[in-house]
């Protein structure tokens, strides 16, 4: 979410008393919304930049901005969690007299994996060579994507799969990891197993399995 501050300029030294500081309503908004982590479930994220904050020491901020990032586990959270972080945003354009504005680009929803559509393609990886982990602790990992949003318009999965590194994502040593030769057969693998699943689905006399996968989408998705 993108959200701005606006004050009233003024000299900081002659006369600051003419000023509304939207560099302070910034920072209390920053500092509410850290405060309120204290408060947040433990799968609730916010984190955040002052990405303006003024243009000169000498004069009274006008205009400032910041940038954050909230998440949780699902749609129904992440609105509870947005009236809590606007009600900070509020609280701070108030304090300081500012007016405050605030928009959210994009929401990324929650993933709705299909479970029918996962047992194809886990036939499929089996037969390519894939091991699935049993490991109940992947099931809490997170992140966001947009594959979230597609999951609540057709059926869909997103599987993970190891390319043989210690390094996490989103980072330069991630980056060099998946172009090494050790993370190229999973990759190759994953392929596909993703490919044949599409086949099966596509296959003329499967008409039944798409049902299945479509009337689960229904059920989980489309009906709540």
């Amino acid at each position: 979410m993108a959200i701005t501050y606006t004050g009233k300029p003024a000299h900081a030294a002659a006369y600051p008393w003419e000023g509304l500081n939207a560099l302070d309503a910034a920072v209390m908004c920053y500092n509410a919304i850290s405060v309120l982590r204290q408060q947040m479930k433990p799968r609730w994220r916010v984190h955040g930049v002052i990405s303006n904050g003024g243009q000169d020491p000498a004069i009274i901020p006008e205009v400032t901005e910041l940038q954050y990032y909230l998440r949780a586990p699902n749609k129904l959270e992440l609105e509870e969690l947005k009236t809590k972080v606007e009600d900070c945003i509020k609280g701070a354009a108030t304090i300081s007299g500012c007016k405050a504005n605030y928009e959210y680009k994009i929401d990324y929803l929650d993933l709705k994996p299909n479970s029918k559509l996962i047992e194809v393609y886990e036939k499929n990886g089996e037969l390519v060579g894939i091991k699935f982990s049993q490991d109940e602790r992947l099931k809490t990992l997170m992140g966001s994507t947009d594959m979230g949003n597609v999951s609540y318009e057709v059926p869909s999965i997103h599987p993970l799969y190891d390319i043989n590194t210690v390094h996490p994502n989103h980072t330069r040593e991630f980056t060099e990891a998946s172009g090494a030769p050790e993370a190229q057969k999973p990759t190759l693998d994953q392929a596909k197993a993703l490919a044949l699943t599409a086949l099966d689905i596509l296959k003329p006399g499967n008409e039944q399995l798409i049902q299945s996968i479509q009337a689960e989408f229904e059920e989980s998705v489309l009906k709540k």
